[in-house]
């Protein structure tokens, strides 16, 4: 199976990291954070992306053609212009790189892979949120569902604590998980005849797509009630970093 990584977004409300860099280089513990979404998809065994680039795009390119020596121990002779490995920690991953587009839409960018995506199911995410989701779980409930779209649900903390009185006295809580409902989390598993359902690159995947797809019964959630976070603000990038400098956040299901 194939992981399709909708990377061409500016990221306006994490301006203060996205006007250098694409939102999903922004880094969490010193890896961007497209990185720890592709180490959740290879926990699960899938190595094969699919990375659609738009806004900076080339800054992606040359993260992935320059992985190799930036993760490896290496011995450069200058005088004989040649380089020799001496420890290797690149992972096992195939990574294609497509431009689609710097005005493009979600859905319009995931048209545009069409040939790439070919006839098999395949996943697809946004890359800028992560969590501790059992990828080939979300997998086999889709093959059980039967629809031609699942997508993950998740209940992020709400944005604002609550207040539950009675009488005079309140009791205060602050922000509890779930008090916003479900929302699209990503971590899609899809049939390719999603993309029968999107006309052009001005098609955003969340508004008709899976619009028609929810009418015709076609979309079904499969509920994560785990760890999941997205990074839209400086403060999500804070928080995660955070986690991670902890020594054990949530999402990582992979070992050093």
């Amino acid at each position: 199976m194939k992981a399709v990584i909708l990377a061409g977004g500016r990221g306006t409300r994490i301006s203060e990291e996205s006007q250098d860099r694409p939102k999903p280089m922004v880094e969490i513990g010193g890896r961007p954070i497209i990185w720890h979404i592709m180490k959740i998809y290879a926990s699960a065994g899938i190595t094969d992306f699919i990375v659609l680039l738009g806004y900076k795009g080339y800054m992606i390119k040359e993260y992935f053609a320059n992985y190799f020596l930036h993760t490896s121990d290496v011995t450069i002779d200058l005088e004989n212009n040649t380089i020799r490995t001496l420890k290797s920690t690149s992972e096992p991953w195939r990574v294609t790189l497509l431009d689609t587009g710097l005005e493009t839409m979600t859905g319009g960018r995931l048209l545009r892979a069409r040939e790439h995506i070919g006839n098999e199911d395949f996943a697809f995410t946004y890359g800028d949120g992560v969590g501790n989701i059992d990828v080939a779980k979300v997998v086999d409930f889709h093959k059980n569902a039967g629809s031609i779209t699942t997508v993950t649900a998740v209940q992020p903390p709400g944005r604002f604590g609550t207040l539950e009185i009675d009488d005079v006295h309140a009791e205060f809580r602050e922000k509890p998980k779930g008090s916003s409902g479900w929302i699209n989390g990503g971590f899609f598993v899809s049939s390719p005849k999603i993309l029968d359902y999107i006309d052009s690159d001005s098609t955003l995947l969340e508004r008709e797509p899976l619009e028609r797809l929810s009418a015709e019964g076609q979309l079904a959630a499969y509920k994560h009630h785990g760890f999941w976070r997205g990074m839209d603000t400086i403060w999500d990038k804070i928080y995660l970093n955070d986690l991670w400098n902890q020594g054990n956040p949530p999402w990582k299901g992979w070992d050093d």
